[in-house]
């Protein structure tokens, strides 16, 4: 029998054994060795470096993700093969990034998670091999993928090939979008291309003062602009959650981070196939919302916190906002109603009135198609006055990324309720899921004023000849609003129309949207056979 002989392979390479194994249990032995190094990592002086910069390791962090003791690791033995610039002298195991899969709440989850420890995270050939391999398993086994990403980007010194990597990552992020979910967790530095496979995903979480994303630095962006900024100034968790809206979710520390991450998972499906997880809830189904007959005043002039509008009608009070700090004039939430998931789409009328505008058009144009991929079911909560008016507003495209958010609602298949609390007026009254573009059904509480424009607006327009040519245009103007009210915006006009199904009790909102929303849960609806559409963009 020929013996396979140790042979060195550089610095981080497990040790020899002191004798060539001669039996199953010395090579178990030698197995189990060579495992407690890997899982060690490379050392408790980088392991110290991670801690020190407030940050976990990679191993850590993948037993916050994953229910205890259930992570079964890939390729953990896994070296590159690259040469040149002391590469050669250099090939620990893992390459830097650790990919397997476990449960999250007893579910299969798959992971990966960049080693800053290990050239700092940065992606080489075998690295991104391994990557692609675990995505490529979630997706054949059609559960989530949650990247943990802390990483210094491509490893330079192999070149063109890393990058490839990179390319095989982006190709399989959009093969497996609206497949499954995929999670983005961002807990150190993603600069340049790198930055791209997060923005692919479905959901991008970020730390404060330990992750950042960007394309070009800080030192790039002061060669060329002139301009001087600091990391998170630049591409920080708060710069990205309320400024750009690259990310939807800001947290304070890891702990926090990845918690979050397992209660996101835990409302959504493991696949396109699959609905979300049910809850029962000991919420009663037919429990009556009477504080919001005080909640929200007649007075359409008059802000309220539409948070709390939702919380009264979910089950338990409790939901998850998504990109709470970007876009603040609508709300994007995924809660329960009835113990089942419920995307909740919601005009906020204490930030800027619940107007659209750019950003909260695309910000709910994004949920509603996350919505739709994962067959969650969509509640339309309307108090709008229109699209945000103003010159920039027009230049910056606001006809383009309005039509994103009508788009992805008559794009949508899943069931579709329209509420309209107050005003809902003009495109905005269309756009925000009207039954004229699908919605399955559209109640209305009695306060509702479905109209092209306010009164106001639609009396100077309409009458503006008589009330310029009238002795009081004041008294005139006044006269002409409340007619135009009582003919065109009363409570029931749309209603009479078969506009609205039914006016309804706000103090029974939650038992009719339940009611609806079980009779819809077997809803079967087809798209146009085609390759796909062509969205605006």
């Amino acid at each position: 029998m020929t013996v396979l002989q140790w042979t060195p392979a550089g610095p981080g390479a497990a040790a020899p054994p002191e004798q060539a194994p001669d039996s199953m249990a010395a090579r178990v032995a030698e197995l189990h060795g060579v495992k407690d190094r890997v899982r060690r990592g490379p050392g408790e002086k980088a392991t110290e470096a991670q801690h020190a910069k407030g940050k976990l390791t990679a191993r850590e962090r993948i037993e916050l993700l994953l229910d205890e003791g259930s992570f079964q690791e890939v390729e953990p033995l896994r070296r590159h093969r690259a040469t040149g610039f002391g590469l050669e002298a250099k090939r620990p195991h893992t390459d830097g990034v650790i990919v397997g899969w476990g449960t999250v709440h007893g579910r299969v989850v798959f992971t990966y998670a960049h080693d800053f420890r290990i050239f700092g995270g940065a992606l080489g050939e075998a690295h991104a091999q391994k990557i692609h391999k675990i995505m490529d398993m979630a997706l054949q086994a059609g559960a989530p993928l949650v990247s943990l990403n802390d990483g210094a980007g491509a490893r330079i010194q192999e070149g063109v090939t890393a990058l490839a990597g990179y390319g095989g990552i982006f190709q399989r992020n959009t093969r497996a979008s609206g497949v499954i979910p995929q999670i983005s967790v961002m807990l150190g530095p993603c600069a340049g291309g790198a930055a791209y496979s997060p923005a692919l995903t479905d959901f991008i979480f970020m730390v404060r003062e330990t992750s950042q994303m960007f394309i070009t630095g800080p030192d790039v962006v002061q060669a060329v602009t002139g301009e001087k900024i600091t990391q998170n100034g630049l591409g920080g968790a708060d710069v990205h959650s309320g400024v750009s809206g690259v990310s939807h979710f800001a947290c304070d520390d890891e702990e926090s981070c990845i918690e979050e991450v397992r209660y996101l998972l835990s409302l959504l499906p493991q696949n396109n196939r699959e609905m979300p997880p049910v809850v029962a809830s000991e919420d009663p189904v037919d429990r009556r919302n009477d504080a919001l007959l005080a909640m929200v005043p007649v007075d359409v002039r008059r802000p309220y916190d539409m948070r709390r509008v939702i919380e009264e009608i979910v089950d338990d009070g409790e939901f998850l906002e998504i990109h709470e700090r970007w876009a603040t004039n609508v709300l994007c939430v995924l809660a329960r109603i009835d113990g089942h998931v419920t995307g909740i789409v919601a005009n906020q009328p204490q930030s800027l009135a619940g107007v659209l505008d750019i950003n909260a058009s695309e910000k709910a144009a994004r949920f509603v198609q996350m919505c739709d991929a994962f067959n969650i079911p969509l509640v339309t909560m309307l108090d709008v006055p229109g699209f945000l008016p103003g010159v920039a507003q027009e230049h910056d495209g606001i006809i383009r990324h309005g039509a994103k958010l009508l788009y992805a609602y008559c794009n949508a298949t899943v069931p579709r309720i329209q509420l309209i609390l107050r005003k809902a007026y003009g495109g905005a009254y269309i756009v925000m899921d009207s039954r004229s573009i699908g919605a399955d059904l559209s109640y209305a509480w009695p306060t509702n004023e479905i109209a092209v424009m306010g009164a106001e607006g639609a009396a100077n327009v309409i009458f503006r000849r008589e009330i310029a040519g009238s002795v009081d245009p004041e008294a005139t103007r006044e006269q002409k609003i409340k007619e135009y009210q009582t003919e065109l915006m009363h409570p029931y006009y749309a209603a009479e129309r078969g506009l609205v199904d039914d006016v309804i009790d706000p103090a029974e909102t939650r038992e009719v949207l339940a009611s609806a929303l079980a009779m819809l849960r077997t809803k079967h609806a087809d798209l146009p056979n085609r390759k796909h559409g062509n969205p605006p963009q």
